[in-house]
């Protein structure tokens, strides 16, 4: 009888696994035990779960498999959770292949994994909560996040394991390999949990103290990029303060990840006309960090950078978007005030630009298309004010 109601539990459960790759880490374990009565779930994770965690499947799923097998028995320590010397095991062994598929110049597929298990075994799985095992997959690791500076506090060896010495020299080179293992442990951590809320700022507001850890990891968490530039719209909306260091670090590095620039700078054109939006461009505008130039091959300015690359098309795209949600407002299809808002801070934006000697209201070139906007607008203050300004620059 209890094999009967197994085997539809292990389906859906086979089912569950092929399906949530692209689904939070906490949904997907949320869905594991709906799907599996809980005087079931050990049985079905030692069935179905387990054989994965060392098969030869894709990196997402045992991803996915590991987080499931920390997931159920969480709200309780690590210590007793009944797989833990499975997770540890599999950890040490990926780990190793890790480290020596690197030291033959390959990278091995694990390294990820190996990443998670730390975390997991750490006591931080929660942190991957809110993650798809398939972001966690391909997300880029930094050097001191690879599997050769992972070590877990077991695996030190206790006070009591250390050889006497009798000439009295084993201490200090003990005491020495202590402190640089510590040293590792701790460089390990900072830049594990920067990793976690870098991730976790695509999806929400990351508070003061987040931000504080976040950012001095910033430089190896964007070399190589841990996130791509489709995550940028999402975290500038959520994070506009953090943005700015965050795009200084990857335009700065870009060249020596391999990844061009204009990836960057085109997620910038096509932001929408938010005040987060013109808080970053404004910030991007003040900034005079040294960034490899690609078109000359020297040196150049963020903010000579955005001036020339970006700000042209942000305004256009700005008036676009604008346009538009002015269409959807008269067909009755939005209700709320963001083209009026819109307009009124596009204005105060371009506004500011004069101000700081960004635009030149008299060229054509700069202003003509922000004139005709106004002109149209003249109803609101804010652009009606920008217009006078702009024609009183043609004379």
């Amino acid at each position: 009888m209890k094999q009967s109601v197994a085997n539809p539990a292990k389906a859906s459960v086979s089912h569950l696994l092929s399906r949530a790759l692209s689904l939070p880490c906490s949904t997907a374990a949320q869905a594991f035990t709906q799907l599996v009565q809980p005087t079931s779930r050990f049985q079905v994770a030692l069935d179905v779960l387990l054989p994965l965690l060392d098969s030869i499947v894709e990196p997402a799923q045992r991803i996915l498999v590991a987080y499931l097998l920390y997931s159920l028995y969480a709200p309780h320590p690590m210590s007793i959770n009944p797989f833990q010397s499975v997770l540890f095991s599999t950890f040490v062994k990926e780990r190793d292949l890790a480290i020596q598929m690197a030291n033959d110049g390959g990278v091995s597929q694990g390294e990820q994994l190996v990443w998670v298990l730390y975390k997991i075994l750490k006591g931080d799985g929660s942190d991957l909560g809110p993650f798809s095992p398939a972001t966690l997959a391909r997300s880029p690791l930094p050097p001191k996040l690879r599997a050769a500076y992972l070590f877990l506090e077991e695996e030190r060896p206790r006070a009591g394991d250390y050889k006497f010495d009798p000439f009295g020299t084993g201490d200090a080179d003990t005491h020495s390999e202590d402190r640089m293992t510590q040293e590792r442990d701790q460089e390990a951590q900072r830049l594990s949990d920067g990793m976690a809320l870098l991730l976790a700022a695509r999806e929400r507001v990351l508070t003061l103290s987040e931000q504080r850890v976040l950012l001095p990891t910033l430089p190896q968490l964007t070399n190589p990029p841990v996130i791509t530039s489709v995550d940028l719209p999402s975290l500038i909306m959520n994070n506009p303060t953090l943005a700015q260091p965050l795009l200084a670090a990857l335009l700065s590095s870009a060249p020596s990840t391999g990844q061009h620039s204009s990836l960057y700078l085109e997620v910038l054109k096509h932001l929408p006309p938010t005040l987060a939006s013109f808080d970053l461009i404004g910030r991007l505008l003040r900034d005079t960090t040294l960034v490899p130039d690609v078109t000359t091959g020297g040196k150049t300015t963020i903010a000579d950078l955005v001036r020339i690359e970006v700000l042209g098309w942000f305004i256009h795209d700005c008036i676009a978007w604008l346009e538009d949600a002015e269409r959807q407002e008269r067909k009755g299809n939005i209700s709320d005030d963001r083209f009026s808002k819109g307009v009124q801070n596009l204005c105060r934006f371009y506004n500011a630009l004069i101000r700081n000697g960004l635009v030149d209201p008299a060229s054509d070139a700069d202003s003509a298309e922000m004139a005709h906007f106004t002109l149209r607008n003249a109803r609101f203050e804010e652009a009606n004010a920008l217009y006078r300004v702009l024609a009183m620059g043609k004379f």
